[in-house]
């Protein structure tokens, strides 16, 4: 058997719109894993949201979290672990912009630390997940280290003159990413990293060849791991950038096994519904 590495987004890919992940592809997922290929997250989403999904699937390789911004392994204590952080003065001058930009708010995030910039009760809902340490403050006050990912929350008709003044004053040190959850969001994170600088990361320690790569994604923010990866799969749900780029689209959405469906027929399981 060749041994392949299956890249899985979280967000409207592996997870249902109610973040779960459905039976079937449960199913397929665990039946490829038995068969000795590797399953691997790769999310915007920091660790803490991510390991009941990589607990449930019984995963034995590293994460890649915050868009490959933080890699690390959570059985491996040998492995070394990739972080790559974004200078704390950068995010200072982004919250100031946050007035005349009409940010509704922004968060810091170092590893499991939160920085949330205003006050917000749904904000708080959305970071509990793991149990992180919360700090409230405008962020040119609070954030005293390099930061893993910055979260820009806006009305969605703000969000293109955000972005182009975000390039404008810092297009040389930061990376803009939208994100689908909790809701939309714009992510900044450090220039030249992205999803597929973790996956080639992982890959390496897991000594698979890229030629035996697939990933699954339906978000800007998979745009460069699709590309990278032997077989990029953009799901139904997906957006039309990423289909573009994509060898492959899934025959279905993300609430109806999208990944199970495809991965049934890629390695030509057999296993039903």
């Amino acid at each position: 058997m060749d041994k392949h590495l299956i890249c899985l987004d979280l967000d409207g890919t592996l997870l249902t719109d109610e973040k779960n992940i459905s039976p079937y592809t449960k199913k397929v997922l665990t039946t490829l894993k038995q068969q000795g290929h590797e399953l691997m997250i790769s999310t915007g989403r920091p660790y803490r949201a991510s390991v009941p999904y990589y607990k449930e699937l019984k995963m034995t390789t590293p994460v890649v979290n915050f868009n490959g911004a933080f890699v690390h392994h959570p059985t491996d204590f040998d492995f070394q672990i990739m972080h790559e952080t974004l200078d704390k003065e950068v995010t200072k001058e982004i919250a100031k912009k946050v007035p005349e930009l009409n940010i509704k708010n922004i968060v810091a995030e170092i590893k499991d630390n939160i920085y949330i910039h205003y006050h917000d009760s749904v904000l708080f809902d959305a970071f509990t997940m793991g149990n992180p340490k919360i700090s409230v403050g405008e962020l040119q006050d609070t954030v005293t280290e390099d930061v893993t990912s910055i979260l820009v929350q806006a009305e969605e008709s703000e969000m293109p003159h955000i972005r182009k003044t975000l390039d404008e004053l810092f297009a040389e040190v930061i990376e803009q990413r939208r994100w689908g959850a909790p809701y939309p969001v714009l992510e900044i994170i450090k220039k030249g990293i992205n999803k597929a600088v973790g996956v080639d990361y992982a890959r390496e320690y897991l000594g698979i060849p890229q030629s035996r790569t697939i990933a699954f994604g339906d978000e800007d923010n998979d745009t460069e791991m699709l590309q990278y990866v032997e077989h990029g799969v953009a799901m139904k749900n997906g957006i039309d950038d990423i289909k573009n780029v994509s060898k492959y689209i899934t025959e279905y959405n993300n609430n109806n096994d999208g990944i199970g469906h495809f991965l049934n027929e890629f390695f030509d399981l057999r296993l039903k519904p």
